[in-house]
């Protein structure tokens, strides 16, 4: 159990709290609250809009009286009850949603089973080497904070014109595996993923659809945030848009002019590539012999190719041209919009500073996108940006690279009509090695259900393990699994070697449950052993949607209360009045009391988180 306590101040009411975007969730909490009178309320808590980990499912209680239950997402629970002295128990950083104010709080744990991802106390599980595409080699890692214990971690997120497909899933579900795996060592991840909500691809989809900016990526904003609920993965402290950091971004192309690495044209501004000798350190390219072009990604137009010094060149802010529609800005550099290279930059600075440890991304970002990230924010920030490069490998279908300019890609809702197919997806890609590439087939995914099932049984039996005592120990087989464990992610997360451990000790410890060799104190370090292992493979949870494992049919959606579907009748209205802060609010209100919005072709429903 991992929890703290804070005393609030002041004789009124808590009514709720909800949990900042940073929480890091542990494994259970308790909750007391402070009735001045003994009126009903309820007490909320929810997290942010990316994914709920903890939830209390709301009742109305007088003061000393149960008043709900506190759920994380494996399912553990523990009641929630208001008691006479004002405390609050919770993990991480956040604030009330109502006076007194809970301005911050810190987590204590206890244990190094305290958060998810383990969170080892005081100490830290050194040795983990990474591979680095910088330096071609694996690396043992080292972050650059004084304290030896922050890993500043920045990762591409979505381009929200459309609903991400199972190729940007896998790399969403690397890095989570890497963010996991990191906490389990004992390190604090402080990890930003960015939200490309301004691009070529946006103003076309825009045209297509007849619909404005904010309409269409608030869209494909919310439903990317419902997949990674679906896939179990730990949501970033912050998911920042590139329009609401054009501030940010004029500012460093301003400085990129003023330092002689950029030069405008007409109105646009573009990364002048000779004024950089390092260009092509990542990708190893010969800039002599480069491909004219090239470092724009996707070809450049006769216009651009004109107005530049050189085709090798990139821009940066885009002039303003007629097909832009309302998708542009008025700044002191021009009227126009930022180009897509200049977008990470300005926001990884502008959360993680300088230089930070991690770039994660798809090994097709390493060029034009990444290398362009480099040039233009070591020769602004005049040191190094980031220490370690970390690219996945593509998925193929039949294959053939899945991208949506092939044509070819499957969303996660196509792909997966069955929504517990997203935990077999997870499972799928968490034990492959996260550098090869990933054939997709239906007998592969047949092959993920099938292992979730024996995993799920095994679990299962241990639960219902009733000798009480004068079993065979399994501690030396506990004790080696995560040795084994441990020494396969330290190998370059080596998801397969570590995999093989876990099911080297289920063989095991299946011979001694056939023969009724395990009494309850061996079914729980198995439990527990289990339980630690999945911090970092994340893939026994409950899918937002689906029935819990011990229910009797149905798709586990129970009824939402009738002032939650009048709530989500206002948010649509709000949307259809394309005032969509109001819409966010909403949809805020309703996840503090448990719920989730589903947007489809087929409307909006409410299910439990």
């Amino acid at each position: 159990v991992g929890a703290l306590l804070l005393v609030a101040m002041g004789a009124s009411l808590v009514e709720g709290a909800r949990w900042h975007e940073n929480m890091q969730a542990a494994t259970m909490l308790s909750w007391k609250n402070t009735a001045s009178s003994s009126s009903p309320s309820s007490y909320p808590i929810s997290s942010n809009a990316a994914g709920p980990w903890f939830n209390s499912m709301p009742a109305f209680a007088t003061a000393g009286s149960h008043c709900g239950h506190l759920k994380n997402a494996r399912g553990a629970s523990l009641p929630l009850k208001k008691s006479s002295s004002w405390s609050l128990s919770m993990t991480r950083h956040g604030q009330a949603r109502k006076s007194p104010l809970l301005p911050r709080w810190s987590m204590q744990q206890r244990g190094a089973s305290a958060a998810v991802g383990g969170g080892r106390v005081g100490e830290v599980l050194k040795g983990f080497k990474i591979y680095n595409t910088l330096s071609r080699d694996k690396e043992t890692f080292e972050p650059m904070c004084e304290d030896g214990k922050t890993v500043k971690m920045y990762t591409c997120g979505p381009t929200i014109y459309d609903f991400a497909h199972i190729g940007n899933f896998r790399a969403f579900l690397t890095y989570d595996v890497l963010k996991r795996w990191l906490l389990y060592c004992g390190y604090d991840v402080d990890h930003i993923c960015n939200l490309t909500d301004v691009d070529d691809k946006i103003i076309q989809r825009m045209k297509r659809d007849n619909v404005g900016l904010k309409e269409l990526t608030e869209k494909f904003a919310d439903a990317f945030f419902d997949d990674l609920k679906r896939l179990n993965i730990i949501p970033a402290r912050k998911y920042p848009r590139a329009t609401e950091h054009i501030d940010d971004i004029v500012e460093m192309i301003n400085g990129l002019v003023q330092k002689g690495n950029a030069y405008e044209k007409d109105g646009s501004y573009y990364f002048d590539v000779s004024s950089f000798p390092d260009y092509g350190k990542l990708a190893r390219l010969d800039f002599d012999n480069m491909m004219d072009g090239a470092s724009e990604g996707g070809g450049i137009t006769d216009r651009e190719g004109f107005e530049k010094k050189s085709s090798k060149d990139f821009a940066l802010w885009k002039a303003y041209k007629p097909e832009d529609g309302e998708v542009t800005w008025e700044t002191k550099l021009s009227k126009g919009r930022p180009g897509w290279h200049i977008e990470c930059s300005a926001m990884s600075r502008r959360y993680l500073g300088d230089s930070f440890d991690i770039h994660a991304g798809g090994v097709d970002l390493t060029f034009p996108h990444h290398e362009n990230e480099i040039a233009q924010s070591e020769a602004y920030c005049g040191c190094q940006y980031c220490r370690y490069w970390v690219h996945n490998g593509f998925v193929n279908i039949n294959n053939e690279k899945m991208s949506k300019s092939l044509g070819n890609f499957l969303t996660l809702r196509e792909a997966f009509k069955d929504p517990n197919d997203c935990r077999a997806f997870r499972y799928l890609v968490v034990s492959s090695q996260y550098r090869a590439a990933l054939n997709f087939a239906p007998d592969v995914l047949q092959g993920a259900r099938n292992t979730l099932k024996r995993l799920d049984k095994w679990r299962n039996r241990l639960l219902e393990v009733s000798m009480e005592s004068g079993g065979q120990s399994i501690e030396e087989m506990a004790k080696k699994c995560r040795s084994d464990f441990e020494q396969g992610m330290m190998d370059d997360l080596n998801t397969p070697r570590a995999c093989a451990a876990l099911f080297t000790f289920i063989k095991s410890t299946e011979k001694l449950l056939n023969t009724d060799q395990i009494d309850k104190e061996g079914a729980k370090l198995a439990l527990e052993t289990l339980e630690e292992i999945d911090r970092v493979l994340g893939v026994f949870y409950e899918v937002p949607g689906t029935a819990p494992a011990d229910s009797e049919g149905g798709d586990g959606a129970a009824e939402a209360p009738s002032h939650l579907q009048k709530l989500l009748e206002e948010r649509l209205e709000a949307k259809a009045k394309k005032d969509f802060k109001r819409a966010d609010e909403i949809r805020d209100l309703i996840a503090a009391e448990g719920y989730s919005v589903v947007d489809s072709k087929e409307g909006s429903k409410l299910v439990p988180s």
